[in-house]
């Protein structure tokens, strides 16, 4: 045993608690991947520094990426973990690995005073970060949807991606109360090291939220916990199913970093829109995000997984060119807004059924090694490099609403993968309304 274990009659507030300690680690892990992405222009220039704006914001870009490479190394070693030990004590280890990450990206001197030991450190930043998130995602939305009442799964494991949102919007609202204090060459110098320092701070809180949750009461009743060798050996077996899992997830990596981390980037050096236009702009996103999600949770719950997911990577391989077409004709914060708004309810609504599936399509021996490792390598290939890809179809295209591309092909990919899971019966009935 790893503790006590959530019961399965436990009462309605003991869940909301249990939702909140679990997520709490995935609040920060958004909360500094958004910050890397919004302050790509001044992490730039501090850590990065080349013979052209486009090389220093791409190898910025890069680091960014790389991070998300380690993510599947994290979801098989880290998913293994936490299949083998439990998901509270995973959980934990996690984000002491994350917190580490953030603290030396928060701290470490610009390339000015420690020359090319700067990057260097922020990449080591980067990937310990990387490394934790692999398998935090997984390990959350299995401990969701274990704890899950009948029938209502899509719905509880929603709030895994919900709570990111909650950490979008304090960070944008950091960002925009840094650019209503400072100038905007003090935010450039040091002020964007402050939201990265609050994400320090409030870590010890999060440690002990997590160190007061129980454990899943399904786990805790599991009389065998398989070995590391285990898992890796039932992983090998079921590569179809992660591969699967993965071309399933692309579509909502890719949505999600399009309409957040590159969001600011893309309003502010694209589109040439104000830093406070951009940054509300990511605010409101956030916020339908926040939305969007437990709905999509909770229809998936009443009609199943695929009506949702199929209706809308058809909508957005049929749009996203389109509305993106629309705004780069006439650049504006309210096109901005209109059309995020339009991606968002793709994210939300695909995402809500996304996830509850992937948790149900995974054997339930390497249920977190099965579910990280698909969702980590979607992150690794396709969300992770959204922003660079973007920034590259860009300048080799001249075309402002080239991301589309990008998000078009995810979506095909979506499409193709929840069609196939869905093409037996036996894995209909698995993946269906559980």
């Amino acid at each position: 045993m790893t503790g006590p274990a959530l019961q399965s009659n436990a009462s309605h507030a003991t869940r909301i608690g249990a939702v909140l300690r679990v997520t709490s680690g995935n609040f920060l892990e958004q909360f500094d991947f958004f910050l890397f992405g919004f302050y790509a222009t001044s992490i730039s220039k501090v850590f990065f520094p080349a013979v052209s704006e486009f090389a220093s914001l791409m190898l910025t870009f890069a680091v960014f990426g790389a991070g998300f490479l380690m993510r599947p190394l994290g979801a098989i070693v880290l998913g293994a973990y936490i299949d083998q030990v439990g998901r509270r004590k995973g959980l934990i280890v996690t984000l002491s690995i994350m917190a580490s990450g953030t603290f030396l990206i928060a701290c470490v001197p610009g390339y000015a005073t420690i020359g090319l030991l700067a990057p260097a450190l922020v990449l080591i930043g980067r990937l310990l970060q990387g490394f934790s998130a692999g398998a935090e995602l997984g390990g959350v939305s299995v401990y969701l949807a274990e704890m899950a009442t009948p029938g209502r799964k899509g719905f509880y494991t929603s709030w895994q991606s919900a709570s990111q949102q909650v950490s979008i919007m304090v960070a944008a609202g950091l960002g925009f109360a840094l650019n209503v204090w400072m100038a905007s060459a003090t935010v450039a110098a040091w002020g964007w090291r402050i939201p990265f320092i609050v994400g320090c701070a409030i870590v010890p809180l999060i440690f002990v939220l997590r160190r007061s949750l129980l454990e899943t009461a399904e786990f805790a009743a599991r009389a065998h916990r398989p070995s590391s060798r285990e898992v890796f050996r039932l992983m090998g077996q079921n590569w179809r199913v992660v591969f699967a899992g993965m071309l399933m997830t692309a579509m909502t990596t890719t949505t999600f970093y399009l309409i957040t981390v590159y969001t600011p980037t893309f309003g502010k050096s694209v589109l040439h829109l104000s830093t406070r236009d951009a940054l509300v702009v990511t605010l409101f996103v956030a916020l339908s995000n926040f939305i969007w999600l437990p709905i999509g949770g909770m229809i998936s719950d009443r009609i199943g997984r695929k009506p949702v997911m199929v209706a809308i990577t058809l909508l957005a391989i049929f749009t996203a060119y389109p509305a993106l077409a629309w705004l780069a004709h006439a650049p504006g914060f309210g096109r901005m807004l209109l059309v995020l708004l339009w991606f968002s309810f793709f994210f939300g609504m695909y995402n809500g059924a996304m996830v509850a599936a992937l948790t149900e399509v995974m054997p339930v021996e390497v249920r977190v090694a099965g579910f990280s490792l698909a969702f980590s390598l979607a992150t690794a290939v396709f969300g992770g490099f959204t922003p660079a890809v973007s920034t590259y179809l860009i300048q080799l295209t001249g075309d402002k609403a080239a991301p589309a591309y990008w998000l078009s092909f995810a979506a095909v990919c979506g499409l193709v993968a929840t069609l196939s899971l869905y093409r037996k019966s036996a894995v209909q009935t698995r993946l269906g309304m559980s």
